[in-house]
């Protein structure tokens, strides 16, 4: 298998030359080559062809937001990691780069003691990240009829096109850092797995809460799954996204803006009420709890779990405590195994857990986690999921699988 091959574009000539140096010593990768601003990102994208980019948020000429658009109308397939930094700005623009098709991101390193601490968080974060990608190029919301980046081509290890030095210090550059569906859909079937089985589960009792759970390619996946949840929805729900702080207020604001449902980052005790969403903070893991007679949310900062925090089995298992078997889940697209013990927790509690399926997946990792365990109920495409959701929430015989 031949390696990955990355293009690095930064307008800083010291990130790029970290970020080369861990692609170059990570096995299995190389550097495609290194472009200054978004024009030249371009330029070399048509001549290198690489399997993935790396791609800075804030750049002159053409940022990295331009850039990414300009992209994604020539090579809808190929992967793209946005950097950012933890600012604001960084953030917000992040957020509208991931909701128009960037498939993942990472925010530069920020408060550490030596160049090489931020290249290990950076290496950590990174090498997973881009070898998940590269192995499957798959249409980030474009059309099928768009044109796909062709295959790359054997290259020497690194070509580079640089614009002007940057005087920015290694340590600086780098801290810097629907309406329900009238009929029932079919269940979808991932591509491995044949004659896979319809539950014809279903809930006994009204739902009490819809629970979701995501990560790689989550604000793209939200931003077409939410708009097509009613205002009316007889539930509340509740969205673990992995994302750091900052980012998960922006994420909110956003889909609140393009959402029927009012959605809202979380804020411990809060009452949940049918048609609210809250989305889980960045560093936080996110819980619900009964009082009384009604549900609220709780949040801590124990230990991550999966390597994650907010993690989804920990608000999985928490909704099996408040709601017992009375819930829905979904887990959509997203790397590892976060929200399979969860759904399992769900599914033996009697209730219902919907998966997004590989086609749709930016990585099938959560879902297919789940789906692999035959844990899950049905495994849909995102664009079917929304109509499911709401036939799910419906006590009954229609609400998974075939009901003919």
């Amino acid at each position: 298998m031949s390696d990955i091959r990355v293009l690095i574009v930064d307008d800083s000539a010291v990130v790029r030359r970290v970020l080369a140096r861990i692609v170059e010593d990570a096995p299995g990768l190389m550097v495609a080559g290194q472009a200054g601003n978004g024009r030249l990102a371009l330029e070399m994208i048509r001549e290198l062809e690489p399997d993935l980019v790396t791609l800075d948020v804030e750049m002159p000429e053409l940022d990295g937001l331009a850039t990414l658009k300009e992209l994604r109308r020539h090579w809808p397939r190929l992967p793209v990691i946005m950097f950012s930094t933890l600012t604001s700005r960084g953030a917000a623009t992040t957020i509208e780069a991931l909701s128009a098709g960037a498939s993942d991101y990472l925010t530069k390193p920020e408060g550490a003691s030596s160049l090489q601490e931020s290249m290990e968080r950076l290496r950590l974060d990174l090498v997973p990240r881009v070898k998940a990608l590269a192995r499957v190029r798959k249409p980030m919301g474009a059309p099928p009829s768009a044109p796909v980046a062709p295959a790359a081509a054997p290259l020497t290890k690194t070509a580079t096109r640089e614009t002007r030095p940057s005087s920015m210090s290694p340590a600086s550059a780098l801290s810097t850092a629907s309406q329900a569906a009238r009929t029932p859909l079919p269940v979808y079937r991932p591509t491995e797995i044949k004659d896979w089985p319809e539950s014809g589960r279903f809930l006994t009792r009204p739902a009490e809460l819809l629970v979701i759970g995501v990560s790689t390619g989550g604000p793209n996946a939200l931003a077409r799954l939410m708009p097509n949840l009613p205002a009316n929805l007889s539930v509340p729900v509740l969205i673990v996204q992995h994302m750091p702080p900052l980012f998960t207020r922006m994420l909110a604001e956003r889909l609140d803006a393009s959402c029927p449902l009012k959605v809202r980052e979380a804020e411990a005790g809060a009452p949940l009420l049918p048609g609210e969403a809250w989305i889980a903070r960045g560093d936080w893991h996110l819980e619900v709890a009964r009082q009384g007679m009604r549900l609220i949310l709780r949040e801590h900062q124990g230990p991550p779990v999966n390597s994650c925090r907010p993690a989804v089995d920990i608000l999985f298992d928490s909704a099996v405590k408040a709601c017992g078997g009375n819930l829905v889940s979904v887990v959509l697209t997203g790397m590892g195994q976060d929200g399979m013990k969860g759904a399992r927790a769900i599914r033996e509690a009697g209730g219902l857990v919907l998966a997004q399926d590989e086609d749709s997946s930016v990585v099938w990792g959560m879902p297919g986690a789940v789906a692999m365990a035959g844990l899950a109920d049905a495994v849909l495409p995102l664009d079917a999921m929304a109509a499911r959701v709401q036939q799910a929430l419906r006590p009954g015989r229609a609400s998974v699988g075939r009901t003919n």
